[in-house]
């Protein structure tokens, strides 16, 4: 029986954290930051953790 791959979309998109969580970083970072404001851009830098309604399902998608 070959092994069970893990969904390697969110694998590139998540990361686990020690508590068991999961982050990732925001959307709408990537172009046209003339249209947001500075306050906009400022809270968008860094990760963020993903809502635990969707920690189970996407947890199981990231175990091989």
């Amino acid at each position: 029986m070959p092994k069970m791959k893990s969904n390697r979309a969110v694998a590139k998109r998540f990361k686990k954290t020690a508590k068991g969580g999961l982050k990732s970083a925001h959307a709408f970072t990537s172009h046209r930051f003339h249209g947001k404001t500075k306050k906009q851009r400022r809270h968008l830098r860094g990760t963020h953790m993903l809502n635990s309604i969707w920690v189970k399902s996407y947890t199981e998608l990231l175990k091989k």
